[in-house]
């Protein structure tokens, strides 16, 4: 038997003594109570009888903390929880302007960018919380198309979506007039390529009403019309650009022609619109059916307009009565660019704008493809080229044009010096047309562009054609290397030697 120590032991290891023979204790009953007695009858079920031992769950214990973010790492710093909850409690308490720069930036950055439009439209001005609001959004993004700026891009994409989901009668007007305090200082052009009409419930027939015609309604325009920007566009103080079309798209099988209907009502709205806005630079109504007596009240209210500088009204219905309304135009405006491709312009239309066209000094760009105006008309355009001195670019392909246009334009091309390209594509203008526009080619120093695609013209013109383009385009190139070389006197009296 061994001798118990004669020491009285203190506080301390009187409890490590006891949670020793508490462990020991533990550890005899365990090791004593043997495998257990085989028994031949069925056992029963292990979870009815099987306990879980006290020592196992006292060992498997952990603390757990009542907190659900509860984490291990360092405690971050009172600056960094401040901004969490800036950012976390931001739609209800937007703080920003208080903050420093380094601190605004952390802000930014972490917001999301689903927040209501009126919390950040007038706070929010970073570029990149703008352009993730972008790309979340769209998939394809061309800021380069809206300035280079992603918040003007976001809010003038978000006011089209919103234009071309419009219904009259059926859609609030508060949906898009509520958001014009907020974008009016970034919108700076609506590009719409939708205007729904609205919802026509068909009426039945009265027995009393009986005709010969089943089509004599069919003429009568809607009650309602499409949505009017009158309102919209005057209260958008820097609205540049318009571009609409009055359709519909993916209509599928639901199509009728009523769906692509632009009302007088519509163009009188319109008028009344590009009227009052005198910031307007670009205006274009293309594929809305214009014809003659709309385009005459759109085009009556541009006159003398102070800003106007581009007119398409493309793939209309216009024919010469609009174009002489366009002609007026051009003596009683600074237009630039006038675009009527794809009308129904002829010979009468294409003499009043050559005669416009022979006294202005603005316009720089005129497009008449794939009309028909013939050589009574290319002629006239021809003889205004004799005194024009500011167009540089000229289209006329597409309209039925032969061998006397080409003979004048012959004449002109070495008096012209103003007109860089020249487009005659898809006429008729022939072998020996072909040949006078060479002649006229070779003592030409500025066109650098000429177009005679399906036109008739020998391979042989249009490849020396080619050559003389060439030797402007090189003598051009040199006059921007060296603007100072050809500016001495030598080269003033002898021309040619510019070529060289």
């Amino acid at each position: 038997m061994q001798d118990i120590p004669a020491t009285s032991p203190g506080p301390g290891s009187r409890s490590q003594s006891t949670f020793n023979i508490q462990r020991q204790a533990s550890a005899v009953s365990g090791a004593s109570s043997g495998p257990p007695p085989m028994k031949t009858g069925p056992s029963p079920a292990p979870s009815a009888h099987l306990k879980p031992k006290a020592p196992n769950v006292r060992r498997m214990r952990r603390i757990i903390s009542e907190d659900a973010e509860w984490t291990l790492a360092i405690v971050p710093l009172l600056t960094e929880l401040c901004i969490q909850h800036i950012v976390k409690n931001f739609q209800n308490n937007p703080i920003l302007k208080q903050l420093l720069p380094e601190h605004q930036q952390k802000v930014l950055s972490h917001l999301p960018p689903d927040l209501p439009l009126t919390v950040t439209a007038n706070l929010i001005e970073d570029e990149s919380y703008w352009h993730r609001c972008c790309v979340k959004r769209w998939p394809v993004c061309h800021v380069a198309k809206h300035g280079g700026s992603w918040k003007r891009m976001f809010f003038e994409r978000h006011l089209e979506s919103l234009l071309k989901l419009f219904i009259p009668g059926t859609t609030d007007p508060s949906v898009i007039l509520d958001l014009l305090p907020l974008c009016k200082n970034y919108v700076r052009r609506i590009q719409v390529d939708q205007f729904l009409p609205p919802v026509r419930l068909p009426t039945p027939p009265h027995p009393d009403d009986q005709s010969d015609s089943g089509s004599e309604g069919e003429g009568n325009e809607p009650e309602k019309d499409h949505y009017q920007l009158e309102e919209l566009v005057a209260g958008l103080k820097h609205l540049e650009e318009l571009d609409l079309v009055y359709g519909v798209k993916d209509c599928g099988m639901n199509f009728e022609w009523n769906l692509f209907l632009f009302t007088f009502r519509d163009c009188q709205s319109l008028a009344t619109t590009i009227k009052a806005c005198h910031t307007l630079k670009i205006f274009r109504l293309t594929r809305s059916k214009v014809d003659d007596d709309k385009a005459r009240i759109l085009i009556r209210s541009l006159l003398d307009h102070p800003a106007l500088e581009e007119l398409d009204l493309s793939h209309n219905l216009i024919g010469d009565r609009g174009a002489r309304a366009a002609a007026k135009l051009l003596s009683h405006s600074r237009l630039r660019v006038l675009n009527l491709a794809n009308n129904q312009v002829r010979a009468p239309g294409a003499q009043s704008l050559a005669h416009a066209l022979a006294h202005n000094t603005n316009l720089v760009s005129l497009n008449l493809r794939l009309n028909c105006i013939e050589d009574e008309g290319g002629q006239a355009i021809a003889h205004a080229l004799e005194t024009n001195k500011c167009l540089t670019t000229l289209h006329l392909g597409g309209n039925e044009l032969s061998e006397p246009t080409a003979t004048l334009l012959s004449q002109v091309l070495p008096v012209n010096t103003t007109l860089i390209s020249l487009n005659l594509s898809c006429n008729h203008i022939g072998l020996d047309g072909g040949k006078q526009l060479l002649d006229g080619m070779s003592d030409n120093k500025t066109i650098l562009e000429f177009d005679l695609r399906l036109s008739d013209v020998s391979q042989e013109s249009e490849y020396l054609i080619g050559q003389a383009l060439h030797v402007n385009r090189e003598a051009t190139r040199q006059r921007t290397l060296n603007p100072g070389h050809f500016m001495s006197p030598i080269t003033n009296n002898y021309p040619e030697n510019s070529v060289g």
